[in-house]
């Protein structure tokens, strides 16, 4: 089932900016937030805490991977903290990921990551050794995720049609480098629109900097919320 929340990706270096900017959003405004490396690094497992104490969702984007024994010790800690969702690296293999499965359990989603939306097909064959298409390698990590009994991927919106045709229309797809129109791409290679994210399938979008990084954060993440929802039936 589609979110209608954007994910908002909090990458902020400490908890006090964390803390700044929620309090731009009414108390009543429960949002769907993202917690990466660097927040994580920083501000540890007290700043999940707050958040669900908050009553928001919460997605911990730490994209593990290691042996199929430390992941899942891993994620039985993670399980503790109540996160709404986490996620590992397909290329960690199937083992890995049911292991991952099994440590996490079965409250809280748990996607892979296929293809980072940083990286190019050049870059890709170049660094990783991987001498097929980009779009090749994303659907095969997809399909292995699948396998391992995982809920779905993070993926380009570009690849969300063929990962839902390789696996099941039930897949989610994960969908960061969202940008509206307009805005500047930074570091990612593969973006696309909150509009054209939805009209291609896409069940979750990530939005960082747009919102984050703006003189009107609340204002910026409704115009992203609406243009994702305009089209719902």
């Amino acid at each position: 089932m589609r979110e209608s929340r954007p994910v908002i990706a909090l990458d902020f270096p400490t908890f006090k900016e964390v803390k700044d900017f929620l309090e731009l959003f009414p108390s009543e405004e429960k949002l769907y937030l993202k917690v990466g490396m660097e927040l994580y690094y920083s501000a540890g497992p007290e700043v999940v805490r707050y958040l669900k104490k908050l009553g928001h969702s919460v997605f911990l984007d730490l994209k593990l991977h290691d042996i199929p024994n430390t992941v899942k010790s891993a994620m039985r800690v993670l399980s503790d903290l109540g996160v709404d969702m986490t996620n590992v690296h397909a290329a960690g293999g199937v083992e890995m990921m049911k292991a991952a499965r099994e440590g996490l359990g079965k409250e809280a989603k748990l996607i892979a990551v296929t293809q980072l939306t940083s990286t190019s097909e050049e870059q890709m064959r170049d660094f990783q050794n991987i001498q097929t298409s980009l779009q090749e390698s994303v659907i095969h990590y997809a399909k292995k995720t699948a396998e391992a009994g995982l809920d779905g991927v993070v993926c380009s919106a570009q690849e969300v049609k063929l990962i839902k045709e390789a696996t099941s229309q039930d897949f989610i797809c994960l969908t960061p480098g969202i940008r509206p129109s307009g805005a500047a791409l930074g570091d990612q290679k593969r973006v696309m629109t909150p509009a054209d994210a939805y009209q291609i399938g896409s069940d979750y979008i990530v939005v960082g900097r747009p919102i984050t990084q703006t003189d009107d954060p609340v204002a910026a993440y409704q115009a992203i919320k609406d243009e994702w929802t305009r089209d719902w039936k």
